[in-house]
């Protein structure tokens, strides 16, 4: 893992969401990515704080382009990034080997 912790669940979403974005990903795309997956509503600022972290931590990267007239700051997920992602879901994946919906339903 990138440093000593996992990703966070709201950085995993984040991070995503700009692979999801490609060339389009910049704060507003990245909320109505994460928006429309998860149903949950977000604040812009809670992304652009996230970002701003990832790319501090070398996750992301982040470049002014000119759309429409207007600068916007355009992100993509850097090499870090993407074996931060991997490690994320291979940990992800490991913690639910050996749980089942049936076993989840029992208990609900």
């Amino acid at each position: 893992m990138i440093g000593d912790a996992p990703l966070g669940s709201f950085e995993e979403q984040v991070m995503v969401a700009v692979v999801r974005s490609g060339d389009e990903a910049w704060g507003m795309t990245v909320r109505r990515e994460i928006e429309e997956v998860t149903g949950r509503s977000l604040a812009i600022g809670a992304v652009y704080a996230t970002l701003d972290r990832l790319e501090s931590k070398g996750l992301v990267l982040s470049r002014r382009v000119d759309v429409d007239g207007a600068s916007r700051r355009v992100f993509a997920l850097a090499a870090p990034g993407a074996r931060a992602l991997i490690e994320t879901r291979d940990m992800r994946e490991r913690l639910w080997r050996g749980v089942t919906v049936a076993r989840l339903s029992a208990m609900a």
